[in-house]
């Protein structure tokens, strides 16, 4: 018996359309699209267009530098800016961020720098940046482990009765594991101040949406936990944004959690690793890129008189000397110290684990003494003109 059983019946249920703000075609979307949701100003989305494009930038420079063999790997996010930037644009500097591997470009809004963002995937770090000073959770590779971990911040936060919210950032994947349904149900049953925000990609690396699961959205699964679930086009900027921040505004108010859906589509591989030909159509990637989330609030802002070409030359100019520091610092070599290895495995260190830190340090230090005896020889050799 095949373990890959197919279901040939369909949902007799029709798909809802996702909220939104500005359509396709960068015009304001009707008022029945948008579900009740209010129009940010120009001056927050001239703010989130600012930061889409040099987020995108950095996202092409670094894919770029992974094939050109700088980076061992690198998820791309490409074409999924707008639920990215949305996310960290909602929430305030007390608030957590609990991101995936593939929120690069998210942590990067939220203010942490591109060579640290980078040193796990070049292998240098783990996690390469300050996580109580950005308040961001390590970028987790298990899929949904850190929707947990959101939820148990945010619980915590509860308890003490401050305001701080939790955000975690999910694909579509991951709400397949039974890490996210532990994560949504004890969200609800506790209340607690934790948002949810899944970029509905729409494929789990090959494996597309409706091989894994059969209810219309993933939105609805937010009505079996009670809370609130919001289906909404994760291409449109200014509708995440809007949904975003009214769930944080809630979940800090004491309202409890909610489940956003962001429709998207990733527009890159998987990883550098992943060939996506093998199992997506090319026809449906140029039906995305026509929805590009950029491209979009570039028209709308155009037309509504608040973008000019200085502005957006200004904003050019910004995203690439931020792609060229980044090149500039996947050239320079990260300082390795082995003894690293020690620091950071248990809070007290075990004798055992001393005694290795303790051996391998004697051994560096005769290597180091024998590099410099041997420089010191050659150094004497070069100076007397050679040996006879």
């Amino acid at each position: 018996m095949s373990l890959n059983v197919e279901s040939l019946v369909e949902s007799p249920l029709a798909a809802p359309r996702p909220l939104r703000l500005i359509d396709d075609t960068g015009r304001a979307a009707n008022p029945d699209e948008a579900g009740g949701l209010v129009l940010p100003d120009p001056a927050t989305l001239l703010s989130l267009y600012r930061r889409m494009v040099v987020a995108r930038r950095f996202d092409v420079q670094v894919t770029a530098l992974t094939r050109q063999g700088r980076l061992a790997t690198y998820p791309s996010a490409l074409g999924q800016e707008a639920c990215e930037i949305a996310a960290v644009a909602a929430l305030g500097p007390e608030d957590w961020l609990f991101p995936t591997y593939r929120d690069s470009m998210a942590l990067l809004t939220r203010g942490v720098p591109a060579e640290h963002i980078l040193a796990s995937f070049r292998g240098d770090w783990h996690s390469g940046y300050d996580q109580n000073a950005h308040r961001i959770a390590p970028q987790a590779t298990p899929l949904a482990t850190q929707a947990l971990h959101a939820v148990g911040l945010a619980t915590a936060s509860k308890l003490k009765r401050d305001a701080t919210v939790a955000l975690t950032l999910l694909g579509d994947g991951a709400t397949s594991e039974g890490d996210a349904h532990e994560a949504f149900n004890f969200a609800a049953v506790w209340q607690a101040p934790v948002v949810f925000v899944v970029q509905n990609n729409q494929f789990a690396i090959s494996v597309p949406l409706d091989k894994q699961m059969r209810c219309r959205t993933i939105a609805d699964k937010a009505i079996g936990y009670g809370m609130p679930g919001y289906f909404v086009d994760g291409n449109d900027v200014a509708a995440m944004y809007a949904v975003t921040s009214t769930a944080v505004q809630n979940a800090r108010a004491g309202q409890g959690p909610t489940l956003i859906e962001g429709l998207t589509y990733r527009m890159e591989a998987h990883t550098n690793s992943d060939d996506p030909s093998r199992y997506r159509d090319a026809g449906d990637l140029e039906i995305w890129r026509r929805r590009d989330p950029i491209t979009r609030l570039d028209t709308y802002l155009g037309e509504i008189g608040a973008l000019s070409d200085a502005e957006r030359a200004d904003i050019r100019a910004e995203a690439e000397d931020l792609a060229a520091d980044t090149r500039e610092c996947m050239t320079r070599s990260a300082p390795v110290d082995p003894l690293e290895l020690f620091e950071h495995v248990y809070a007290t260190p075990r004798a055992a684990l001393a005694e290795q830190r303790a051996f391998l340090a004697v051994e560096l230090a005769e290597h180091a003494a024998a590099s410099v005896a041997a420089d010191t020889a050659e150094s004497s050799t070069a100076q007397s003109g050679g040996t006879r």
